[in-house]
């Protein structure tokens, strides 16, 4: 599967997932619709389709906002630094859609590598495990269930 940013895509976006994902927008705490999602699939980018974050990496961090504690194909996530709001933060985006997703901490469960992806939910879209193949997601199905 080729994932790549294209005008289309973009112009598919609401005005929200626009705001989040090309003006580094910041949805509000508690609004997103993934921030309490609990079922099985996997995360991907709004714009380009690529896998970013699977369901068993996904834990209530209580911030507000969707929480991961890896990427599922960590080349497909970017860090960058962010000095915005008066704050040093490291920003993270998607490799081939270049949107703006959120940010990571050092803050994260100790058992699972120490690292909380903050996300914003405008910047994702769901799939559903059961849809994952039909999709042409299923190199990723190993990654829903805890192991």
């Amino acid at each position: 599967m080729k994932y790549e940013r294209s005008e289309e895509a973009i112009g598919r976006l609401t005005p929200e997932q626009y705001r989040v994902t090309q003006q580094s927008g910041t949805e509000p705490p508690f609004t997103g619709e993934f921030d309490g999602h609990k079922e099985p699939g996997i995360y991907v980018d709004i714009v380009s389709g690529e896998p970013l974050f699977a369901s068993s990496d996904k834990f209530n961090s209580g911030c507000g906002w969707p929480s991961f504690t890896k990427p599922i194909v960590p080349a497909h996530v970017t860090e960058h630094r962010d000095g915005t709001h008066g704050m040093i933060r490291t920003e993270v985006r998607s490799k081939h859609g270049d949107s703006h997703l959120g940010h990571v901490f050092p803050d994260g469960p100790q058992d699972r590598g120490g690292l909380r992806y903050c996300i914003n939910s405008a910047s994702l879209r769901f799939v559903h495990r059961d849809d994952m193949v039909a999709e042409g997601y299923g190199d990723f199905f190993n990654q829903v269930e805890d192991i």
